[in-house]
This record gives C-alpha cells, structure tokens and sequence, in this order.
C-alpha cells in the first residue's frame, strides 16, 4: 500500500490524511470510479483514529436535542453496513460490537448526568433501560457496590479502532485507491482560486513528488491548519491530548462501561482500555504520571476491578479540536477543495456519514444532510 516514487502523480481526487475519516471519503469516492490518491505522512490510522477507544455512542453524552446529535446518530445507524463492506473486501475483521453501553452513576454527579439524558432521550422516544444496583452487578462483575443505579443503551456500539482504519485502508486499496504513505503534504499550490497541486516530502526529509489533481480533500486532523493557514484560510483548532491504558484480564469483559468522562471498553481477546483524559499540551502525545493516575483513580471509583488487571501499555493520542467541538466539512475559500477535519473525539463515530456527505458534496455539488453549521468560514467573526 505504501509507495513514493520521484516523478510527479495525478489524480481525479487527492486526500491529504489517511485516518479514518480520510480513508473512509476515499473509499466512497473509489466506488465512485474516480482514481484517488491519499498521503499519509505516517501509516493510514497513526494518529488519532488508531488511539481512541472505539465508541460509536452518541447517546452516552446527550443532553440536548440538535443537529450535531442527529448526525452523529445517523453515522452511527450506518456503521453496520460499513462494517461489512470493510469486512468483506479487506478479509478482517474489525471487532465491532453492536452489544450496547452501560452508563453507571457512582456518585451525585454521575447521577444527576444520568437523570438529565434519561428525561432528555425518552422524551424523545430514544431507547434507554433504567438499572437497579442489583440487575448491574448481574450483567458485570468487579464494579463497585456504591453503584446507585446505571443506564443500558442498546443502541449504541464500539469498534476496536485499531484494527477498523488498516481493514479501511485495505479495503479502499482493493478498490483502487493509491496510499503514498510516510509521505508529508508540506504545501498547496493555488492558482485562480483553485488548488493545482500538493508539494510532498518524504519520511528521510527527501522532496516527493508533486500530486495535481481535479479535487481535493483535506482531513489531516490536527495538522490540517499547516496546510491551510498559508492559504489564508482559517481554522481554529488545537490538539487534545487523550492518554489511554490497556490491560489484560482472565475474563472479557461484557460490554462497555462509562461514568462521567472515564470507561472501560473490551478488546478481544481478554483486553480492556481504560481512558481519558483530555489536555491541551500542544503536539505532545507522551504520556505522564498525573495522565495515568487520574485514568486510575477515575475508573477506581467506579469499576475497582481495574485494580487486579495486568498493565500492558499507555499511549495518547492527538484529537483535533475546534473552538465549538464540532467537526469542519465543506467548501472554504477554494473551489475545489474540501475540508472534511476537526472532527475532535467523534472520528470513529463519524466516519461513515462524513465519508457520505463529502463524497455527495464532490460528486453532486451537495449533501444530503445539511451541513451549513460545520461551514469552514463559521470561526471568521469569532
């Protein structure tokens, strides 16, 4: 899949980023018979989409019925069908897991978060099961007794991202997109309004080739204002760090289990992540003591059974935040070019129905859901 070869290359559509939600515009746009092309300055699924923990669940954190609710939840009711089409044309599996989360209240805060998105989804007919204490310590073992009570959302799932973007990437590949892998987009060049090509480099620092092509895409995550800025077009965001654990276990655990901002989600076979933590340390992803301790302490309270788990390892990851936390999509000040970033920790969740809306966008001149309030141009008064 990889490749980078010196003379210059051309394409109907050039993705600059190869996460998930670059990998997955590329595949609906390579069904579409249109030759593409993705630069990746790493490996497809290096960054972000490959250090997240995987959980397609936007109703585990609403409390207010909006547009951006919507679209998560249409993403998520897509993932299904996406999963198998990666599924089938890569040969892997991804570990998807339409088996639901369980959300615990520990504490009075906890509960009080439960009781709003309780009142908030039912009365919106979305699907919600209250749980006693008692019917959560039969589903899972080694959760702590001063669990009031918890909230099961069967529609809500998780994937082992890890595993989804490569299986993505193979998948695209079959399909006829070109990865140029470790191969860094380091400048647009711009010409009546309209992009002309993409200056690469590669990993050793040496040039690369020059990538021209009729449309392009930029979904390069944190790194994405590098591009951009130099063009004068505006994209206020900054990298947040999310430190995770990994642990092994005798036994899997059954399905995702979250209070407040901590949780534990099962990775086969008999692995459990542990996170988060979200910090604005610039490009910093090393992990640090108090990161790992507040992960501890935070799951400890409600899930004590972390504590006779064998370590594995630590990690962070950089999710690509904007000043409203919602995503980027759209045409900005270029014709044709697209930025489809920004997408902060809803990545994975997001990926099926961004890769939709943007290849309708390329192919029809719009998308079927409305996307004015993601519009590049939206930070230019703030």
């Amino acid at each position: 899949m990889g490749g980078n070869p010196s003379s210059a290359r051309t394409a109907d559509v050039v993705v600059i980023g190869g996460g998930v939600i670059g990998c997955a515009i590329a595949f609906r746009l390579a069904q579409a018979r249109l030759k593409v092309v993705v630069l990746d300055r790493g490996e497809p699924g290096g960054e972000a989409s490959g250090a997240a923990a995987g959980m397609i669940a936007p109703q585990g954190e609403m409390v207010s019925f909006d547009t951006f609710f919507e679209l998560c939840a249409a993403s998520r009711d897509l993932y299904a069908g996406f999963v198998d089409e990666i599924e089938d044309l890569s040969g892997e599996a991804v570990g998807y897991r339409p088996d639901g989360i369980l959300m615990v209240a520990a504490d009075d805060q906890h509960s009080q978060e439960l009781e709003e998105i309780y009142r908030c989804q039912t009365g919106r007919g979305l699907a919600l099961e209250r749980l006693t204490a008692e019917s959560i310590h039969e589903r899972v073992r080694g959760l702590s007794p001063d669990i009031r009570w918890g909230l099961f959302v069967p529609g809500d799932h998780w994937v082992d991202n890890e595993r989804l973007t490569p299986a993505l990437a193979k998948a695209a590949a079959r399909v006829g997109v070109t990865f140029l892998t470790r191969t860094a987009a380091t400048q647009l060049d711009v010409a009546s309004s309209r992009v002309r090509g993409v200056r690469t480099r590669s990993d050793s620092a040496a040039a690369g080739p020059t990538i021209s092509g009729d449309h392009f895409i930029l979904a390069a995550g944190c790194w994405s204002p590098d591009l951009a800025q130099p063009l004068g077009i505006s994209l206020p965001m900054q990298p947040c760090r999310g430190q995770m654990l990994e642990f092994e276990a005798d036994a899997e655990l059954p399905l995702v289990v979250r209070a407040g901002h901590h949780y534990l989600v099962p990775r086969a076979p008999q692995r459990i992540v542990a996170g988060t933590t979200a910090e604005y340390a610039g490009f910093e992803k090393q992990v640090t003591g108090e990161g790992l301790r507040s992960i501890l302490e935070g799951v400890s309270r409600f899930a004590p059974l972390i504590r006779g788990l064998r370590f594995r390892r630590a990690w962070a990851g950089l999710r690509p935040d904007t000043l409203d936390h919602h995503p980027i999509l759209g045409y900005g000040e270029l014709e044709n070019l697209i930025l489809a970033t920004g997408h902060f920790r809803n990545g994975i969740l997001l990926a099926p129905v961004t890769a939709a809306l943007v290849s309708e966008l390329l192919l029809t001149g719009a998308a079927s859901r409305p996307i004015d309030a993601y519009r590049p141009g939206r930070f230019r008064s703030q």
